[in-house]
């Protein structure tokens, strides 16, 4: 069963170097960071309200984190549902020819982990994750409230998101789906409307206190724009993530 979203990855250059944007300028603490040489990346978790944020930074040039860094920048890389028995829902993945990566679990910064391909996933990267213990979401300044998602089919896109990890469809009209999981909203959206490929697009954070944000943006140089929703972030400026802030 899927429980949550456990979190957002993102592709960075160094950690390091992220850490001045991530956790100086908005704010999130680091709740685990460690180096996983069967993986080949360094990463650490951020706290995030419901779920957490995924920065990984590569170890080796011939990886898919490296490639990617390589050939797309730093940026929005995987999506991670956690699962109470990854092991199980490996098995009845493998068994209903469902496209994985992984055979089996492995060990990640966030349990016990596996890999489904973009392309059973409507080309997002999903990862299942069983943490060790349970750990209850932590207090943060900024939680994640929502991640967009471009799709090519959105109907199609629905269904399969709902048959493979069980997920609730909260809200739907003719250009966007919610599905919601575990205090997080999936939002798909078309593709084609927006003259980009399928993937991960947005993510849209919550915050406690807007103008006190903003505040500490302008303290660290981060340019933004206001608009009726909240903050709006380049990408340049966040890092290579498309940021929404309310």
């Amino acid at each position: 069963m899927i429980t949550r979203v456990h979190h957002v990855g993102i592709v960075v250059r160094r950690i390091e170097e992220a850490y001045g944007f991530w956790r100086e300028t908005l704010g999130f603490a680091v709740s685990r960071e460690a180096e996983i040489p069967e993986q080949a990346v360094r990463a650490s978790l951020l706290a995030a309200g419901p779920c957490e944020i995924e920065l990984l930074e590569p170890t080796r040039s011939d990886t898919g984190v490296a490639r990617f860094l390589a050939e797309q920048g730093e940026g929005l890389h995987h999506l991670c549902f956690e699962s109470d028995d990854v092991a199980r829902e490996v098995k009845r993945f493998w068994a209903t020819g469902v496209h994985m990566i992984d055979a089996q679990p492995r060990p990640g910064l966030a349990g016990m982990v596996a890999f489904v391909h973009p392309r059973a996933c409507a080309g997002v990267l999903v990862e299942l994750a069983t943490p060790a213990e349970a750990v209850a979401p932590a207090a943060a300044p900024l939680a994640v409230a929502a991640v967009h998602v471009l799709v090519e089919d959105l109907a199609a896109a629905t269904r399969l998101y709902r048959d493979l990890f069980g997920l609730a469809v909260a809200a739907q009209d003719p250009a966007f789906v919610h599905l919601a999981v575990g205090g997080v909203t999936l939002q798909f959206g078309p593709a084609a409307r927006s003259g980009v490929k399928p993937g991960l697009s947005v993510v849209r954070l919550h915050a406690a206190d807007p103008g006190a944000l903003a505040r500490r943006l302008e303290r660290h140089g981060v340019p933004f724009r206001r608009w009726s929703g909240g903050l709006a972030l380049d990408p340049l400026a966040a890092r290579g993530v498309p940021l929404i802030i309310q």
